[in-house]
């Protein structure tokens, strides 16, 4: 099983990799039924102007429509990130049977880190959870990108400040 999770893990790295490519925070996920995508997602919330644009949510739709189902049983998603509660609300509603993500997060993580929506006894259903599958490249890819937006934000800044000196001297 850790074989076929680290295969599906890396899959959505690439997809996480679709995501910075358009700006967007680098998360991927994957649904899957034994060895059969059923959907694939990306973030898209900040190209598509929608708060529910996260990876997770994406693939929970495609598959629905290619099940053409919302239930969305005896399926794995696969996700770089651990989910939000948004997601992992997503994820019990459609009964997604199991979750492995890559990156914990400490900040909105609804999979063990600060809630747990998906093993939560007082819902109707709950998910089997894997963490930390390839975690290590799936954080350094998250911090990799917010580096970068930081040090952009940070030349952006210097340059206006630059601007302003320069015009102040004129």
């Amino acid at each position: 099983m850790i074989e076929n999770d680290e295969k599906w893990m890396r899959y959505a790295l690439a997809l996480a990799d679709k995501a910075q490519a358009i700006g967007e925070v680098p998360v991927g996920a994957v649904l899957v039924q034994g060895d059969e995508i059923l959907g694939e997602g990306w973030n898209q919330s900040i190209s598509e102007h929608d708060p529910c644009g996260h990876a997770e949510i994406i693939a929970l739709r495609e598959a629905g429509k290619k099940l053409t189902n919302y239930r969305l049983l005896d399926t794995t998603l696969y996700v770089t990130l651990e989910p939000c509660p948004m997601c992992a609300g997503a994820m019990v509603h459609a009964r997604v049977g199991r979750l492995v993500y890559g990156a914990s997060d400490a900040k909105t993580g609804a999979a063990c880190s600060v809630f747990n929506l998906v093993a939560n006894p007082q819902l109707n259903h709950s998910l089997i959870v894997t963490s930390d599958v390839l975690a290590d490249e799936c954080s350094e890819k998250i911090s990799a990108f917010f580096r970068h937006r930081r040090a952009e934000k940070k030349a952006l800044k210097q340059a206006l400040k630059q601007a302003a000196i320069t015009e102040q001297k004129q």
